[in-house]
């Protein structure tokens, strides 16, 4: 993977609010956690929250609010000329091109024009639209304020915890929760929400669903990442080979169910899958990226996503 050192970033896509403190209110007193490797699997938050590369509404929102952080201080480091070595940097860079993806692609295909929505990096803790937030829930969207929220740290625990060391482990993350993004603009997120609601044995399901959707469309973002510009026409990568892409499948097939439950000390339940097992996430990344179409990404269809996947 080579990005183009000539592309500019724009660092107006990302909020910088390391340093400034999280806190506030969580959902209906439930903080949004459940906390580290073991606890997202086990615990009763893994049926309402996202967990790992997730999507984080109780509906209704939270008593939280998301600040707009300091971008003084990456503004300036995102400048210089050797910003792209920078972590901070390449993840603005990569947001810059999914969204020029999406900017393009979400019109062709799907008709509705994208609404660009801003990365909000943050240390420890942070208060969302959606309620307080720690790093133990790991990256995720939040519809109530239609933010992406990460914890650059979470890149170590991937690596060294969750054996998905490769750099392009990195945007695959980003694109996957952008994939959420669309998932609310497209309106796909209500109603998976009402079908919840409306069936909640089949809850689970339906969340598997969406999140190898999401999975789906960072596949599809991959197969169009080396066309995607900055605001001058710029490319904003050289090349993606097939080893990145490898990694993009590697990282999916980390944070399957089946694979986190059995790292966390416990038996595979596939009653308890949220996210779908790891060949799973791993073939709907792969028919986004191999197909190009995010058309092809419809897991809601009939026999798509069985109980259990």
């Amino acid at each position: 993977m080579e990005l183009n050192e000539n592309a500019e970033i724009d660092t107006s896509q990302v909020e910088d609010g390391r340093g400034s403190g999280g806190g506030g209110g969580g959902f209906g007193g439930l903080p949004i956690g459940g906390g580290g490797l073991t606890g997202i699997i086990v615990t009763v938050l893994l049926a309402l929250v996202g967990g790992y590369f997730g999507i984080n509404n109780l509906g209704g929102g939270g008593s939280g609010s998301s600040g707009t952080g300091d971008n003084a201080k990456i503004e300036q480091e995102c400048k210089q000329a050797e910003a792209k070595k920078q972590l901070d940097c390449r993840n603005a860079l990569y947001v810059n091109s999914i969204q020029a993806y999406w900017a393009t692609e979400l019109p062709q295909a799907f008709g509705k024009q994208y609404t660009k929505s801003v990365t909000h990096i943050f240390s420890g803790r942070v208060s969302t639209g959606c309620g307080a937030a720690d790093s133990g829930v790991g990256p995720f969207y939040c519809p109530a304020d239609k933010k992406v929220y990460i914890d650059l740290t979470f890149y170590d625990q991937l690596a060294k915890e969750l054996g998905a060391p490769g750099e392009f482990a990195q945007p695959y993350v980003l694109a996957h929760e952008y994939g959420h993004h669309v998932q609310d603009l497209l309106g796909t997120e209500a109603k998976m929400r009402q079908a919840q609601n409306s069936n909640p044995d089949q809850a689970n399901l339906e969340s598997v669903k969406l999140e190898l959707q999401a999975d789906c469309y960072a596949g599809a973002w991959a197969k169009g990442a080396t066309g995607t510009t900055d605001a001058k026409g710029n490319k904003i990568f050289k090349s993606l080979t097939a080893s990145d892409i490898q990694e993009g499948i590697q990282t999916a097939g980390q944070i399957g169910d089946d694979t986190l439950q059995q790292r966390g000390g416990g038996t595979i339940n596939p009653a308890e899958f949220t996210h779908g097992t790891s060949a799973d996430r791993q073939k709907w990344f792969s028919t986004g990226y191999n197909s190009g179409d995010p058309k092809q990404c419809d897991t809601f269809a009939p026999g798509a996503v069985k109980e259990g996947d």
